[in-house]
């Protein structure tokens, strides 16, 4: 990721949550934050009859806010269904495995998880690009990788591979449906990085041309504010950008010094909120999908993750910990269904029948791709600094 201008410091409020963030890691990898602390007196069953479930996260710089948001909402949703008697009686150990992005990193997490006698179901890998190395280096494994933070709909997700979140093409579908009513015809593509540009180019070409869309693609540097200065008038008015909030923070700091005005649809990697606090310009609107509810919603599930989320972590509510919340939810709700032995085979085999769960609201149901959800929601930044949506 490239480096944060001197000018444009983190606000002190982002630097406090990563310091939490950090401590936090370290309290669960020494065992003080342990599912053992979190039952209920008499609730669960001994501590020997434990199962693990096991999540691997990518806390490299470029993807922190998004895993370790995801995380801290799985982390409170094991949290509060162990104090509720676990799964069927059982205590669930939530191994929480970080990595720094690289393959070499991953494979030593997944190594860690697969190792592990006691872990029967990989839950909640994130972000995107460990999630899609997981379902990569796992296919054809006797173990289910369920729920994770996967944006790559091109991916062959094999037999044990059941994401239940809307891939970047619904998501550019619900970001776009309305642009060919208006008569657009051309898009902009904007890659936060050449890693980005590498990962998901061919994925959003193939995209936007099945959506008729001409698209022009742009390449950010070593800082992309210096990008969205250098921006010509023949550029595409909207603009579909491929990062994460750090860098789309500093592409709309750029953007202050075009005269022409640009509209920014952002994905699911990006938060609006953080996005704020980070400074960005507010002259730029942005759009910004996610395949969750908004967390004010009366879904029965997002009431559960906002009272959870209260009464054990000091965090807000954002779309990256519902996500992770839900994840946790659907995986005990499947692991609480199988009536055989809790066995990575008897798991994987209870994933496989990919039925139909409502998650408190949210409806999962596989389709022919093997996609649980093509379940889209977008929020806007307004001129003025508003969230609406």
């Amino acid at each position: 990721m490239p480096e944060r201008p001197k000018n444009m410091p983190l606000p002190s409020s982002i630097h406090n949550r990563r310091r939490w963030l950090q401590r936090a890691s370290a309290l669960t990898a020494g065992g003080l934050l342990s599912p053992a602390g979190w039952a209920q007196p008499g609730k669960l069953a001994a501590s020997t009859r434990r199962l693990t479930v096991a999540q691997l996260v990518d806390v490299s710089e470029s993807q922190q806010d998004v895993s370790k948001d995801f995380l801290i909402g799985s982390r409170a949703a094991w949290q509060d269904i162990n104090s509720r008697g676990g799964v069927r009686g059982q205590a669930v150990t939530h191994l929480a495995l970080e990595t720094n992005g690289t393959p070499a990193s991953v494979r030593l997490g997944l190594d860690e998880a697969l190792g592990n006698p006691a872990c029967v179901v990989l839950s909640g890998s994130a972000g995107d690009l460990l999630a899609s190395q997981v379902a990569a280096l796992t296919r054809g494994q006797t173990i289910a990788h369920a729920a994770p933070w996967l944006q790559n709909s091109t991916l062959d997700l094999g037999d044990n591979t059941f994401p239940i979140f809307a891939a970047r093409r619904e998501q550019m579908g619900h970001a776009f449906k309305t642009l060919a009513v208006m008569g657009v015809k051309t898009l902009g593509a904007v890659y936060a990085s050449s890693r980005d540009h590498a990962a998901h180019h061919e994925e959003v070409e193939r995209i936007a041309a099945s959506m008729q869309f001409q698209l022009k693609s742009y390449q950010a540097g070593a800082d992309a504010r210096i990008l969205g200065q250098k921006l010509t008038a023949d550029t595409p008015a909207i603009l579909l950008f491929i990062g994460g909030t750090p860098e789309l923070a500093q592409f709309t700091l750029g953007l202050e010094k075009q005269s022409r005005q640009r509209y920014i649809v952002a994905l699911a990697d990006v938060n609006l909120q953080t996005l704020m606090q980070m400074g960005a310009a507010r002259n730029t609107p942005v759009i910004a999908t996610q395949p969750v509810p908004m967390v004010n919603a009366s879904l029965p599930v997002v009431r559960q993750y906002r009272d959870t989320l209260a009464r054990l972590f000091d965090e807000p509510p954002t779309p990256h910990s519902l996500a992770g919340f839900i994840a946790a939810r659907y995986t005990f709700d499947i692991l609480n269904d199988i009536e055989a032995p809790l066995t990575r085979q008897n798991v994987l085999a209870r994933f496989q029948k990919r039925s139909s769960v409502d998650v408190g609201g949210y409806r999962i149901a596989y389709n022919a791709q093997g996609q649980g959800s093509a379940y889209v929601t977008q929020s806007m930044m307004t001129l003025d600094g508003r969230l609406v949506g």
